[in-house]
């Protein structure tokens, strides 16, 4: 018996990558019957007697697992964020970093389609990507788009992960991965992406070597649509709260309307982004009037 981790799966077969050779594998017949679905990204033990013929005996528990694309296991997120005027978005990529934190994920912010600004524009991220940075997540900036500099930046942060690389439609997640890896020619049909949402137009899903770290092939990380959490738990995930809220007076202070809240305080200093604080009262409100399902299908 060996142990190995998923590096492909397709229709069926899993190959498994073991002591620098890879595996072709079935997964057990038990596994549908225990609803078990073996993930891209998986640490496993299976049993081959060729490198075309063996089979998935058991699947080792999970850190992480994302649903699109589906890959267990990822550490690391980098979250392309087109910085144009007409595409920019705090509350998206606060949307984002919050699900990266839900999911115990370490995000990377990559501002994308700068040579694309203004220089006043320009001056306006780089200062927003320095109070990132102030809150404790690395960012990727430069004049230049795809400069050598800003590649040598995102596969540094790579090295010793297994990654994945999320952002709104257009962002140009397909052209840094094609950037990242020459010769990986992914599709980069952002429109016909669209076009084809929620159609899986292809069932492949790997992970390939870049940079010391592993990378899907597949952009995805959608389910940063609704938080599956308690309103009063949101202040967990903004790291720059948890650090400012050992000093509210309040134990449990959502640094809403509480009195004597160093998040607020902070806020008035100019030491906490307007936007993200924004952010967060708004995804506050819809984690609040949420609708509760119950009797939900597993």
């Amino acid at each position: 018996m060996k142990i190995g981790q998923i590096r492909q799966s397709l229709s069926g077969f899993y190959d498994i990558y073991s002591d620098g050779q890879t595996y072709r594998t079935r997964a057990r017949g038990n596994f549908r019957k225990r609803k078990i679905t073996p993930l891209v990204g998986d640490q496993v033990e299976f049993d081959s007697t060729t490198l075309q013929e063996g089979y998935l005996l058991k699947v080792l528990d999970r850190q992480t697992q994302l649903v699109r694309p589906p890959v267990a296991n990822v550490n690391l997120a980098v979250v392309v964020t087109a910085t144009t005027k007409q595409e920019f978005s705090t509350n998206l990529l606060d949307r984002q970093l919050v699900a990266l934190e839900v999911a115990g994920i370490q995000a990377v912010i990559y501002f994308a389609k700068t040579d694309l600004l203004d220089d006043e524009t320009y001056a306006q991220r780089e200062q927003l990507a320095q109070r990132y940075r102030q809150i404790g997540y690395p960012v990727i900036i430069d004049r230049t788009a795809f400069s050598k500099a800003s590649l040598a930046a995102i596969k540094k942060e790579l090295a010793g992960h297994v990654a994945v690389v999320m952002g709104q439609t257009g962002a140009g997640k397909s052209t840094l991965l094609n950037h990242l890896q020459p010769g990986l020619d992914l599709a980069t049909g952002e429109i016909s992406q669209a076009l084809n949402r929620g159609k899986h137009t292809t069932r492949k899903v790997s992970l390939i070597p870049i940079a010391d770290g592993l990378v899907a092939d597949t952009p995805g990380f959608s389910s940063y649509e609704v938080f599956d959490i308690a309103a009063n738990e949101l202040t967990h995930y903004f790291p720059e709260f948890v650090q400012l809220g050992q000093d509210c007076k309040y134990r449990g202070c959502v640094h809403i309307n509480e009195p004597h809240c160093a998040v607020k305080s902070a806020l008035a200093d100019g030491d906490v982004l307007q936007s993200r604080y924004d952010n967060y009262l708004q995804f506050y409100e819809t984690i609040k009037n949420k609708k509760v399902i119950y009797n939900k299908k597993k």
